[in-house]
């Protein structure tokens, strides 16, 4: 029997390609870095395989020949930049994900901004540093708060982590010197990351599927919380009905045709009620991380993909179920950052938990990891999170700095 490989199953994004691909009749061989990879365990995968050490390029031909894989999809956008390489070179063998260049286009904001503008797309008042010089006074004319992000986040993380810093997702300066003293820190590497208007609103993401120039699977939804809150991934997210944002949703698909693109993506926008402005923040061209909501509702972005790559025969998509998806565990850490804020009473804290646990009770609410026909993979992640915690408590005693003595008095 002939395999289709999915590499990057650890995470709640490689499990739904397993699931969605297995229920669908797809005999899955999973990979990933570790042996409690999520998609590893669940049971729509027939075999799995630890992701070997070194460049796809390297190994992914003996791989796919040995293991007799007719197709090859991957979550992460590193290892998609490798296997957009390796289109019709490995024999027998399909190359499901996007080709290098519109890969590319994507990876980069700069460029992605503008090819947003020519296809008419509304996007955020942008500054790309390229130097030290001029930088306060330019920092004095723009607005805030703004938002400090990486234009291609992808070709700076290994030049980040050499250097010792962190790649942060967004960065928000409240005022000039703040935003000067953000960049600051990249001057020792020189490049500097991309700053935007910060725009209101709530995150809502246009999720299309493109084949040889036409869309053949639309879905769209709202964040309705992220961790962190200032901006990350969707903890807690609704389907959108579409018939809304109809005229917005033809905007994403003459952007994506603007860039050539061909497969899933995620044109993800601001939306703010109070203006009716919706602007764009990026286009993920991967499988996304709010991917198990589609796959609840009934969208099947992860067969759709494999369909058209493997020329099987076009199914009518059903209707959108009104689904809503949790990620149990950033958003309970979303919960407790509420809970410890200062600016919230009591009464509101009861209210934030009633809302919080009335919502296991709501039908319309399934979760990304967590599934009644697919239980192995929480058992998983539940028992790898028993690990990390005992482990943090065997090392404790020997690390914790010694602490002194500090008021009980409460602010």
């Amino acid at each position: 029997m002939r395999h289709t490989l999915v590499i990057g199953t650890d995470s709640p994004i490689g499990l739904t390609l397993v699931r969605e691909l297995g229920e669908h009749g797809v005999a899955v061989h999973a990979m990933g870095r570790h042996r409690g990879s999520l998609g590893g365990q669940s049971r729509y995968a027939r075999r799995f395989s630890l992701q070997p050490d070194g460049p796809l390029a390297e190994w992914l031909p003996d791989f796919a020949a040995q293991h007799d894989i007719e197709g090859v999809m991957a979550v992460g956008e590193e290892t998609l930049v490798e296997l957009a390489a390796l289109h019709g070179t490995i024999r027998n063998c399909t190359i499901i994900a996007p080709k290098s260049g519109p890969l590319a286009q994507v990876l980069d904001k700069t460029v992605t901004l503008a090819a947003a503008r020519r296809a008419g797309v509304d996007v955020p008042d942008s500054w790309q540093p390229h130097g030290i010089a001029g930088r306060k006074q330019k920092a004095n004319t723009l607005t805030y708060p703004s938002a400090v992000k990486w234009a291609d986040p992808v070709a700076v993380v290994r030049r980040l982590e050499a250097a010792g810093l962190e790649l942060e997702k967004v960065e928000y300066a409240e005022y000039p010197d703040q935003l000067v003293a953000i960049l600051s820190k990249y001057d020792r590497l020189g490049i500097w990351p991309l700053v935007q208007e910060y725009i209101g609103g709530y995150g809502m993401g246009q999720m299309l599927h493109i084949h040889n120039g036409k869309v053949t699977l639309a879905f769209q939804h709202q964040r309705l919380r992220e961790w962190p809150p200032s901006g990350g991934i969707s903890t807690y997210c609704a389907a959108v009905p579409m018939e809304l944002h109809a005229s917005q949703r033809a905007l994403s698909e003459a952007l994506l045709q603007e860039i050539g693109w061909e497969g899933p993506a995620m044109v993800e926008y601001r939306f703010d009620p109070a203006t009716g402005r919706t602007s764009l923040m990026e286009v993920n061209g991967r499988f996304w991380g709010s991917i198990p909501l589609a796959y609840h509702s009934g969208v099947y972005f992860a067969w759709e993909s494999w369909r058209c790559s493997m020329e099987v025969p076009f199914l009518q998509q059903g209707c959108v179920k009104p689904r809503r998806a949790r990620y149990m565990v950033p958003d309970a850490k979303h919960l407790a950052h509420q809970l410890r804020s200062p600016g919230v009473s009591a009464t509101g804290k009861l209210a934030l938990l009633a809302r919080f646990f009335g919502r296991f009770l709501d039908l319309r609410t399934c979760y990304y990891v967590w599934s009644w026909r697919d239980p192995r993979p929480f058992a998983a992640d539940m028992m790898a999170m028993l690990k990390k915690a005992m482990h943090r408590e065997t090392i404790a005693p020997t690390h914790r700095p010694q602490l002194r003595p500090v008021s009980s008095k409460l602010p």
